[in-house]
């Protein structure tokens, strides 16, 4: 064998190398905060409540994924990853278990937050111990199998939904709380020595893989926000970072609306049964965890903007197409809604892939920064998306929530193409 076969050889072992039994707690985790979560969430909150006061509960829920920073930093310091697994899955367990029982908007929107911020907790330092237990030369392969057992809870979760969203509310979030307490049993597995501690929060320059939910993602888990991250963003504002942040900021705000009242929506404006959109969301999640090497390949190929403004005009057409069916009677228009929001969703590998890739690019020397700042705009977005969503959707009505997602779609094309006309294409810079 070649020295070089060996070193292929080395880097390229079963898969059973990269995986660990604590794993399956991450997979569970995808199950409940992300796959159930966001159906049963809106669908209980609506049953009592306003469109307001399902974007309310369903920003506090991304809101608690803000919270990141704080576990990470805790876990740095006390290294205290297991416990903190653990009493993170316990949390969001228990708000799950709870969340049905109480009717007062306070006590929901405090329920909810909790929820998020456990979920974000235990993806923090399970992604986090990765990084800090393993070799630089492995976060790859061993985060890309975590995020792969996320995906797929994830779509179980979403399938899961489905069936207990006709049937009983309550059993659905049973099953939510239940499915986060039993996540504690694998996590207790984790074990090893803290090799080496990043308080500077590494960020990793690959995008998670999984659909487009932000809370309890663990894709702005790696980077502290900081009072001089924030100023160079400030100095920077009027440059290619800065413009195509806030061109991501609107485009992914736009469809946070419609991702935060998405059950509701669907059944009210398109007469699309819960357990139908349930099962359609999962579908189209698992066929964009198949997208993102051809983004990758395409992005190598025709340059990362260009397939960004390309993903956002998928986006700004199948919103179209919502608009229209919304506005008419079509014989089928409930089949072809969920279809039109199949490509929403497969848009986000192409954007995920494409976005980090620009922000990399355009960050230069601060690219840890810039790629914090991007995960952190997903973050917040997701909160401003979901209160702007459900306000708007209870002030004009339901169709006004995918006129949201064109105006994002739409204002971040244009906002690219800025960047393109002022300051040249990123992948140019990449070449020099």
């Amino acid at each position: 064998m070649t020295a070089e076969n060996a070193t292929l050889a080395q880097r390229s072992p079963n898969w059973r190398s990269w995986v660990e039994p604590w794993f399956l707690s991450y997979a569970l985790l995808g199950a409940s905060v992300a796959g159930l979560a966001p159906i049963i969430l809106p669908l209980s909150v609506g049953r009592t409540g306003t469109l307001a006061d399902i974007g309310l509960v369903m920003g506090a829920f991304n809101l608690g994924g803000l919270s990141a920073p704080l576990w990470g930093g805790i876990a740095d310091r006390r290294h205290s990853h297991r416990s903190l697994l653990v009493l993170g899955l316990a949390a969001a367990g228990i708000a799950l278990a709870a969340f049905p029982f109480v009717s007062a908007l306070g006590e929901r929107l405090v329920l909810a937050f909790v929820q998020g911020a456990g979920a974000a907790c235990a993806a923090t330092v399970a992604n986090l111990f990765v990084v800090e237990i393993h070799p630089r030369s492995e976060w790859d392969e061993r985060i890309g199998w975590l995020q792969t057992f996320y995906g797929g809870g994830q779509v179980v979760g979403l399938l899961l939904a489905g069936f207990v969203s006709g049937i009983d509310m309550y059993l659905g979030f049973l099953i939510a709380s239940g499915i986060t307490m039993i996540a504690c049993l694998p996590g207790l597995s984790m074990k090893g020595t803290i090799v080496s501690a990043h308080p500077s929060r590494p960020t990793l320059a690959y995008p998670s893989r999984h659909a487009e939910l932000n809370a309890g993602s663990p894709q702005s888990f790696y980077h502290h926000l900081n009072a001089k991250t924030l100023e160079h963003l400030v100095r920077s504002i009027v440059s290619p970072l800065g413009i195509f942040l806030v061109a991501w900021l609107i485009s992914f705000g736009g469809v946070a609306a419609f991702f935060s009242l998405y059950p509701v929506l669907m059944k009210h404006q398109f007469g699309v049964d819960p357990s139908l959109s349930s099962i359609g969301f999962a579908v189209a999640a698992t066929a964009g965890l198949f997208l993102y090497a051809p983004a990758g390949t395409w992005s190598r190929k025709f340059g990362p903007l260009p397939v960004f403004r390309a993903a956002l005009a998928v986006r700004a057409l199948a919103f179209l197409v919502l608009v229209v069916i919304g506005a008419f009677s079509f014989p089928l228009g409930g089949p072809l809604a969920v279809i039109g929001f199949a490509f929403v969703v497969l848009a986000w590998s192409l954007l995920s892939v494409t976005g980090t890739e620009i922000t990399a690019q355009f960050s230069e020397a601060h690219e840890g920064e810039g790629l914090g700042l991007f995960n952190a705009s997903t973050g917040v977005a997701g909160v401003l998306g979901a209160v702007i969503g459900g306000w708007v959707a209870g002030t004009w009505g339901y169709e006004t929530v995918s006129v949201l997602g064109i105006g994002g779609a739409v204002i971040g094309i244009l906002l690219t193409a800025a960047i393109k006309n002022f300051f040249g294409k990123p992948e140019e810079k990449e070449k020099r």
